[in-house]
Parts: C-alpha cells; sequence; structure tokens
C-alpha cells in the first residue's frame, strides 16, 4: 500500500453530524488525535434538518413551576411503550440539563423568555413544556455550534469519504476502508472507531430524512459481527409536508396547531382526547392514516394542520422556517390557510446495539446517535429526545474510546488485504457494461417497504414484502452504474448505499414479522395487543453462516412499573 493512503489516529469518527461531532470535540478534550469521516461535508449532515427543539428538565416555563428529571424519563419510558432501558433513560434525563447548558456555553443561540431564560415549549407524550428550541431551527444552530468547536481544535477532516468497510484484528476492530469520492482512491484508516453514521429512512419513498440516510453505520458494525437491536422499530413523523415529505415540526402542534379533517373537524379527540394533537407520534401518525382511510381525508391523501388562530407575529417568531416552506414547496402561507400533511417515515429507533458507554459487542468499535441502539427510545421515540441523545451519548462515546485507546503497532498488511478487498468490489460494479441500473432496484425497494412495512403492518402482506426484498438483492447481482470513472462517480456510492439498505430492509423486515403483537411504531392488524408476557423483549439480530440470525435479550426495567399507555 502506498504511505499516503494509510492514515494513523487514535480516534476515527465515522459521521460528521452531532453524534460524530460532539464525539470528537470530547475526544480532543482527551488529548486524542481524532479524525473525522464524513461522506458530506459535516454542516450537510442531516442533524442540519432537526427543527422542533431538545429537551432538558430546566423547569424555565413562567407560572408552570419546577420540572424534574424523573418525570422526563417517566415521559421517555411511557412513550418508549416500555421497551425502553431505563437505567440508559436515566443516564439520558439526568444529564439533559447539564448538555443544553454546555451547548449553550459553547455558542448555540437558543430562543429565550422574556425573562431571560432558555424558552422551553411542549411537545407529544411530555407531560411538562421542557422542549428547548431555537424558533425552529434547533438541529442548524447545534449542528453549527458543534463544528466551530471541532474546527477550533485539532480534529483532522477527511470530507466525501465513503467508509466501505471496517477492519478487524484478532477480533477487535483496528479501523476502516473509504473511498475518496472526489479522487475515486480508496484508503485505509487506523484507530479506534466510533460510528456515528445516522439512520436509514431513506429504505422508504416517504420519508423525511436526507438522501444520505442509507443505514451505512448498522451495515458495517453487522458486517464485522455487531449485533443490531430493535430495528422492526420504525417511526413515522405525523407531519410531514404532503408531496414532498418535508418535515413539519412538531413545534408546531407544542404551539398550538390544530389537525383537521375534511370535515374540519378536530379528530385527535376521537384518539387521545386528553393529548389531542400532543399525543406520541406513533398513535397521531396512525390517527392520521385512519382518518383518510376512512374518507374523511383531503383528496383521499392528506389532513391539514392548521396554525391561522396563532397569529402572523407568533407564526413569524417561533415558526419562520416552516412557513418558509409551506410557502415554497406547498404554495402555502399558513399564517393565511392550513398545511397539507401526511406521515412519513422519520427515525429509526433501533440500531446498533450499544451498552451504557456506547460499546458494541466487538471490541474497539462504539456506535451513538440513531444509528445506535443504547434503547432510550424503545419502540416509540418522544419528540426532542434525539437530539438530546445525540450530544449526551455523543460526548460519552468520546470519552469511552479515548479512555480505551492503546498503544499498538499498525499491521499494515491487514489493511491492505481490506482496500484490496474493497478495490475488487467496486471494480466488479464499474466494470460491469449492462445490467440493472442501482435506480430501478432502489426505487422498488422504497416503494416495498412503505408498502409493506409502513404506519399498518400485517403477517401476510410482511411476508410478501420480504420476499421481494429477497428477490431485490438477487437483483442486485447484475447492478451496474454505467460508468467507469470513480472520481466523483454518484452512481457508485448511490450503488454502495443500496447495498447496505437492502440488507437493513430485510432486518427491519424479519424482526417485523417476527413479533406478533402491537407495540409502539410496530402496529399489526391482526395482533392489535401488546403480549408483554413474550414480547416485552428487546429484537436482537447477528450475522450468521447464510442469513440474519433473530433472538431476543431483556428490558431493563427499574424504576418504573409496565403498564397500559393512555394518553
Amino acid at each position: 500500500m502506498e504511505k499516503e493512503m494509510l492514515h494513523e489516529h487514535e480516534i476515527l469518527v465515522i459521521g460528521g453530524g452531532l453524534s460524530g461531532l460532539r464525539a470528537s470535540v470530547e475526544a480532543l478534550r482527551g488529548g486524542k488525535d481524532v479524525a473525522v469521516l464524513s461522506k458530506v461535508h459535516p454542516l450537510r449532515s442531516h442533524s442540519v434538518a432537526a427543527q422542533g427543539g431538545i429537551n432538558a428538565a430546566l423547569g424555565n416555563t413562567p407560572d408552570r413551576g419546577e420540572d424534574h428529571w424523573e418525570d422526563h424519563a417517566f415521559d421517555t419510558v411511557k412513550g418508549s411503550d416500555y421497551l425502553a432501558d431505563q437505567d440508559a433513560v436515566d443516564i439520558l434525563c439526568k444529564k439533559a440539563p447539564e448538555a443544553v447548558i454546555e451547548l449553550e456555553h459553547m455558542g448555540t443561540v437558543f430562543s429565550r423568555f422574556d425573562n431571560g431564560k432558555i424558552a422551553q415549549r411542549p411537545f407529544g407524550g411530555a407531560g411538562f413544556p421542557r422542549t428547548c428550541y431555537a424558533a425552529d431551527r434547533t438541529g442548524h444552530n447545534l449542528l453549527h455550534t458543534l463544528y466551530e468547536q471541532s474546527i477550533s481544535g485539532k480534529i483532522k477532516f477527511y470530507d466525501e469519504y465513503f467508509v466501505t468497510s471496517l477492519i478487524k484484528e484478532n477480533g477487535t476492530c483496528v479501523g476502516c476502508t473509504a473511498l475518496d469520492v472526489r479522487e475515486g482512491t480508496l484508503h485505509a484508516f487506523s484507530g479506534n472507531v466510533i460510528l456515528a453514521t445516522g439512520g436509514f429512512g431513506r429504505i422508504y419513498n416517504r420519508s423525511t430524512n436526507a438522501l444520505i440516510n442509507t443505514g451505512d453505520g448498522a451495515f458495517l458494525a453487522y458486517d464485522v459481527g455487531a449485533a443490531l437491536e430493535d430495528m422492526e422499530f420504525i417511526q413515522f413523523h405525523p407531519t410531514t409536508l404532503y408531496g414532498s415529505n418535508i418535515l413539519i415540526t412538531e413545534g408546531a402542534r407544542g404551539e398550538g396547531a390544530h389537525l383537521k379533517n375534511s370535515e374540519g373537524e378536530r379528530f385527535m379527540k376521537d384518539y387521545a382526547p386528553d393529548a389531542m394533537e400532543l399525543a406520541p407520534r406513533d398513535i397521531v401518525a396512525r390517527a392520521i392514516i385512519t382518518e383518510v382511510n376512512e374518507g374523511r381525508g383531503i383528496e383521499d391523501e392528506y389532513v391539514h394542520l392548521d396554525l391561522t388562530h396563532l397569529g402572523e407575529e407568533k407564526i413569524k417568531e417561533r415558526l419562520p422556517g416552516i412557513r418558509q416552506i409551506a410557502m415554497d414547496f406547498a404554495g402555502v402561507d399558513p399564517v393565511k390557510e392550513p398545511i397539507p400533511v401526511q406521515p412519513g417515515q422519520h427515525y429509526s429507533m433501533g440500531g446498533i446495539f450499544v451498552d451504557k458507554d456506547c460499546e458494541t459487542d466487538v471490541p474497539g468499535l462504539y456506535a451513538a446517535g440513531e444509528c445506535s441502539c443504547v434503547s432510550v427510545h424503545g419502540a416509540n421515540r418522544l419528540g426532542g429526545n434525539s437530539l438530546l441523545e445525540t450530544v449526551v451519548f455523543g460526548k460519552t462515546a468520546g470519552k469511552k474510546a479515548s479512555e480505551e485507546v492503546k498503544d499498538k503497532e499498525v499491521n499494515e498488511s491487514i489493511f491492505m488485504d481490506s482496500v484490496e478487498k474493497d478495490r475488487e468490489l467496486i471494480d466488479s460494479i464499474v466494470g460491469k457494461k449492462d445490467g440493472i441500473l442501482y435506480s430501478e432496484i432502489l426505487k422498488e425497494l422504497r416503494e416495498t417497504m412503505f408498502q409493506h412495512f409502513g404506519v399498518f403492518r400485517e403477517g401476510d402482506m410482511m411476508k410478501e414484502g420480504l420476499d421481494k426484498i429477497k428477490r431485490l438483492k438477487e437483483k442486485f447481482e447484475d447492478v451496474y452504474v454505467g460508468s467507469d470513472d470513480k472520481k466523483f462517480n454518484q452512481a457508485l456510492i448511490r450503488t454502495l448505499e443500496l447495498r447496505n439498505m437492502l440488507l437493513i430492509s430485510e432486518i427491519v423486515a424479519i424482526g417485523a414479522i417476527e413479533r406478533e403483537e402491537s407495540r409502539g411504531s410496530h402496529y399489526r392488524t391482526d395482533f392489535t395487543e401488546r403480549v408483554d408476557e413474550k414480547y416485552l423483549k428487546h429484537t436482537v439480530v447477528r450475522k450468521g453462516e447464510e442469513a440474519p440470525e433473530l433472538e431476543y435479550s431483556s428490558v431493563n426495567l427499574d424504576r418504573f412499573e409496565v403498564k397500559e399507555r393512555e394518553y
């Protein structure tokens, strides 16, 4: 291997979003040599699209009294339909106030109440207004803050590097290989690896996710023997813009927006009479789909999110981004008329199994953020907890990976072998002159996932969907990209992503079929009840000899008794 193709660092962070940057900052604080590999510029990471806010029991809302982390924890566990690990939830909620204040001290410009304190708004499933926000561009503000912190230190950024595989030596993860998208060359990297690659929402055709959210981290971890957990639990956000599925933040409902059907009726009174529009996302998404399916949708496709009664001043102050999105992409000014919305895939509760220190079951490999499953979300995530998870457990991952750094000789032959293996894979793809275009397979995969593994699920339909996924995996053997130029070959990158997505889709399907109950975001029309006796367990999938192998593990129950979830 050419010397310049092997890069030696102590910490390798794969992913440049909030989790990755928070991990990088923490590792740098620990005095480590840190590198960040990202397939896009970090400020193009999907974290930038988060709108509504970040949860913390600060108790800043005037005339509402004190808020407590234990109440935040209870709301999180209840919202998870009791599948969250309660010891991990305790960590998340205890550290939330400290995390938000730390971000503020780093430079995040939060919205403020008149008394100068960080403003907080209500969010679904929460018993207290504890979602801190920066208008409706919270993720944007947080990501820029952490990027500024990162570039102020000696962190090495490898922007537009697509990681193709992880490297193991004697059972330990020691680095990775990556394709330089600009030059078309393969490189090897040594160091402790933190995966922070985000979710896999683009396996669905209706998604709020960026095009880059293709499950790369989950694939990489699974491929070297790490377990994936609870992959069947997919969150569908109730309010995405009809036609484009751009996110319309839960913050809109937190500010008082109403959901209305074709008859102008606030239909949530029939589904969650106490919480109304601020019920958890899984409940609201099912309610909207039910209204449409029963003939009360508008044009048999969507419902209305009505902000008009909030007034122009409040909309412009607290939801300026949403107003702009509605005007630009739907031709609707929410000051004057309602926004057309429908559910769309939004978040993956499952991911790479990690413990409370963000360690996978492969030594030397760590994960944080949406690609991981420390299981603070269980079967359904509360809005405002995802941004919180990125910074709380991103920090944890950076700290733990730094503590585990050991002086060791780099075995160049292992890295060379990995590069050669990936070069053969890439050459086999770009070398084909004909076959099936990746785009054809991708389109069918996304349609299959939404049709067969969407908001409502049924056994025979899911089995049919799994058969389609397996056929698409066979078709992938004949995929080609139409160009043998490796420089800036985006079709090649999309094809490598498709490889990841096909596997992730199969694992989602297997877990969903085997879980014969309804819990949180996983709602089966043929098994409508929650079955704690059999399924109050995590789904665990590992790489088998020929196919994914599924087993179950226990949920960590501690502080809160398992009850029915009522809103």
